[in-house]
């Protein structure tokens, strides 16, 4: 992918960037362009009852974070919140970005939200782009 435009999409952010996968870590560097996005996560009843303003700062955590790791590696990006809708971040953050690849980083299984289960499926289903997944378990990787 190289020289390619980059799409980040976390739901978790490593506790230290020297964990990253060697995958990862090359895609990272070998992108033109990074731009990442942390969707909004709340809990089913937070959206439910549309109290989203923990679930938004914690995206706003996750991204400066995310960003925060980015510099270490010296790989330059832009990043901004995402909906509270995954597929909606994606679409827009594809139709706006035009990515060549996708990187997302999802939180491992039994911590998953609701809103990432079969989101990868979907945006399989909808994107034509390569995509590259790996999980991130409670205490980073």
């Amino acid at each position: 992918m190289s020289g390619g435009r980059l799409l980040v999409a976390t739901g978790a952010a490593v506790a230290d960037v020297a964990e990253l996968p060697p995958l990862v870590r090359g895609l990272l560097s070998a992108a033109s362009d990074v731009l990442v996005i942390t969707p909004i996560l709340p809990g089913a009843l937070q959206w439910l009852v549309s109290d989203t303003d923990r679930a938004r700062h914690e995206a706003d955590e996750r991204l400066n974070a995310v960003l925060g790791h980015l510099a270490e590696l010296d790989v330059p990006a832009e990043g901004r919140v995402g909906d509270e809708t995954p597929l909606t971040a994606f679409e827009d953050a594809v139709r706006d970005f035009k990515p060549d690849h996708i990187l997302i980083a999802l939180r491992s299984g039994e911590d998953a939200g609701w809103q990432e289960r079969g989101l990868v499926d979907q945006i399989r289903a909808r994107f034509r782009i390569p995509i590259t997944i790996f999980e991130i378990g409670p205490t980073g990787l």
